[in-house]
């Protein structure tokens, strides 16, 4: 992946998600193709969906989502964030969780409010379990 330096940042413009970049660290990064179409494909469904139509849909998303070559970047990884749905979507959620996890730095970046996505604060979790078992190796 080819990075460039930010001449100015203003992080609060972007339009779409292939022009988002880590204003943090001054480098910008773009989102894959394949991590941006999951994206679009909207949030993971629920289980109980029993439609055929949800068949598709996440026969469409598993495909999608292992179509995505591990490690994400940053950006990547908040823009996947937000893809997690209500429940497990029959492990999708799994794969989505280890994925996101996959980035340079964990996201959430602080911890998320007690009513936020179960799956949001279970990373948020995982992270302080792993920084707490570095901790007493």
């Amino acid at each position: 992946m080819r990075m460039q330096r930010w001449r100015t940042v203003n992080y609060y413009r972007v339009t779409t998600l292939r022009q988002c970049g880590d204003a943090i660290a001054g480098v910008r990064l773009t989102i894959r193709e394949q991590v941006q179409r999951f994206v679009e494909l909207g949030p993971l469904p629920s289980e109980e969906d029993n439609s055929e139509d949800g068949d598709a849909d996440f026969d469409n998303l598993e495909q999608v989502l292992r179509g995505i070559e591990r490690p994400v970047n940053q950006v990547e990884a908040a823009a996947l964030s937000g893809s997690f749905g209500t429940d497990n979507c029959f492990g999708l959620a799994w794969t989505l969780l280890h994925l996101i996890e996959t980035a340079p730095i964990p996201i959430p970046l602080t911890e998320p409010a007690a009513d936020a996505n179960p799956w949001i604060r279970r990373l948020w979790l995982r992270q302080q379990n792993a920084l707490a078992a570095s901790c007493l190796s």
